[in-house]
């Protein structure tokens, strides 16, 4: 009981701070910046440390996202998995151009899927945001760096929200060849600083759908876990 009141406390400041972040950080025209935004400014407020946004670990998460095929009933509900771990260093990291041995263990992750698309500040807020074990997740004071990624499903829903923690170190850990991720020809990642153009796409007709969907009920799921 102590524990769910101390959820229900904190959940109240979890949506103005990240309705403020969208308000009052400077990121570029991609929902996954958006979403680290939104990350780094609970955080604070919660005086824990800002995350470096990393744009290998970001491009991983998005191949995380790749590897669920589209299938929200994998991502929560009695069929829910994840993908191996070896996969980060199999398929994950080469198709991302990150160099293999600069991978770092990842400290946490969250995955969420809607079948409509929804602002940053809302997917963390209303499906990344679940319970306790998503602030203590949140909060964790062994993450030094994070990434986020979306991606819609064949260019529409279901839309998938991702976002991996690390304890790398600046500058040696997830290190891309060349120093830019492969371009990806579906969704966004964070971390690379310019517009992600598929976003605008999708992003857009979501929220068309959201307008026109209000009727029907969303179906949210998120997984949680190290």
């Amino acid at each position: 009981m102590a524990k769910t009141s101390w959820f229900l406390i904190f959940l109240p400041l979890l949506f103005l701070s990240s309705a403020s972040a969208d308000a009052h950080i400077k990121v570029t025209d991609n929902p996954a910046d958006q979403l680290v935004a939104v990350i780094n400014k609970n955080r604070t407020d919660h005086k824990s440390s800002s995350l470096r946004d990393n744009q290998g670990l970001a491009c991983i998460a998005l191949q995380y996202i790749k590897a669920y095929q589209g299938d929200c009933g994998k991502v929560g509900g009695s069929d829910a998995s994840k993908p191996p771990d070896s996969q980060f260093a199999e398929t994950f990291a080469p198709n991302c151009g990150v160099q293999v041995s600069t991978l770092s263990p990842i400290t946490g992750r969250f995955l969420g899927c809607q079948s409509h698309y929804v602002s940053p500040s809302e997917a963390f807020s209303e499906i990344l945001m679940k319970d306790e074990k998503s602030l203590q997740i949140l909060y964790g004071k062994n993450h030094t760096e994070v990434g986020a990624a979306v991606a819609g499903s064949d260019g529409g829903a279901p839309y998938f929200w991702c976002v991996l923690f690390s304890n790398g170190k600046s500058n040696s850990s997830f290190v891309l060849e060349g120093g830019a991720a492969k371009i990806m020809k579906f969704g966004c990642f964070s971390g690379a600083n310019d517009v992600c153009s598929s976003a605008n796409d999708w992003s857009r007709s979501g929220l068309m759908w959201s307008a026109f969907s209000a009727t029907l009920v969303a179906a949210g799921y998120a997984f949680f876990g190290l």
